[in-house]
């Protein structure tokens, strides 16, 4: 299986939304711009979001299986993604790609 580098590309949060819809909540997303972890064998690097995980697990696992051309050309780098995390207060964006 390949490793996959999982890149934090940017972080954004919507307080308009959070002030509106969600009940408070300490430490949410503790993620940082920047930060980068090392999935090895499709399992969850150490300290990454379990929600995220949830998220960008199957574009891992077919990439660490050697998969990729997600969505027939998307990417420029047929070995990447570029996945979200389904927080729609603070969405987080995820660069996969294969090391």
């Amino acid at each position: 299986m390949e490793k996959i580098k999982i890149t934090v590309i940017r972080k954004a949060r919507y307080d308009d939304l959070i002030q509106k819809y969600e009940n408070p909540i300490e430490h949410a997303c503790d993620i940082q711009e920047g930060s980068v972890y090392v999935s090895e064998n499709a399992q969850m690097p150490c300290g990454f979001c379990t929600s995220a995980w949830e998220t960008v697990l199957p574009f891992v696992t077919e990439l660490a299986n050697g998969g990729g051309n997600f969505y027939d050309g998307w990417m420029k780098n047929p070995k990447s993604a570029m996945i979200s995390c389904n927080d729609g207060f603070r969405p987080v964006s995820f660069l996969i790609e294969v090391i």
